[in-house]
């Protein structure tokens, strides 16, 4: 290596070359793994569709019954009534149905 290169090298190094690429680093280990969530949360949000079985942030199990730009209607419960949320308040996609199954533990404590 030509002397002035090392030099130069060793130069930015000492001068703190060496946190700013650990901070490219951490921020790159920070920022990649959270945009590919947020996109997997659009894609999830976008792709819901009527007949879905979803969970809200709030813990509320539906089956969605409408939807209208960004207004979802659900379906909750055994005496199926109905509640609206805007679309960044379902969480999760559910695949097995859960409301089955609570509504059988609701009959067998009544």
């Amino acid at each position: 290596m030509p002397e002035g290169l090392l030099s130069g090298l060793n130069n930015f190094m000492g001068s703190g070359g060496l946190l700013i690429i650990l901070m490219v680093g951490m921020f790159a280990l920070m920022i990649i793994p959270q945009r590919k969530r947020e996109k997997k949360i659009k894609d999830m949000l976008s792709a819901i569709k009527v007949g879905d079985r979803v969970r809200t942030i709030g813990g509320i199990y539906g089956t969605i019954t409408a939807i209208k730009d960004d207004i979802i209607t659900l379906m909750v419960g055994p005496d199926k009534v109905r509640l609206v949320f805007t679309r960044g308040a379902i969480s999760n996609v559910e695949d097995v149905a859960v409301e089955a199954t609570m509504d059988e533990s609701i009959t067998e404590t009544k």
